[in-house]
């Protein structure tokens, strides 16, 4: 059944793709994609996320669809945190996906 899963995956992925070009909406939207907006080096607003791993004044890692977040610097504080949404602030050096 694996074959299978691999197929339905690969339809829903090109049916998502089609809509999301016929209808003109963000991909983000239609696939699931997290959206995050950062003000240079020191606010960083992530939506569309899955939950948080880990936070510390230096890291934050955040599940996503697809892997995790992880976003590292210093000074880090958490200025909103809801359900799907996040901001932090602080001196941010590195993001990074990871698979």
């Amino acid at each position: 059944m694996k074959g299978g899963s691999f197929v339905v995956r690969k339809i829903k992925q090109q049916w998502r793709n089609w809509m999301t070009n016929k209808m003109e909406l963000p991909a983000d939207v239609m696939m699931d994609l997290p959206r995050i907006t950062m003000i240079g080096q020191i606010h960083i607003y992530i939506e569309n996320h899955r939950g948080l791993l880990t936070f510390s004044d230096q890291e934050l890692r955040l599940l996503l669809k697809q892997g995790q977040l992880l976003i590292k610097g210093n000074s880090f504080v958490i200025k909103t945190i809801l359900p799907e949404e996040i901001l932090l602030e602080g001196h941010i050096d590195e993001v990074t996906f990871i698979e």
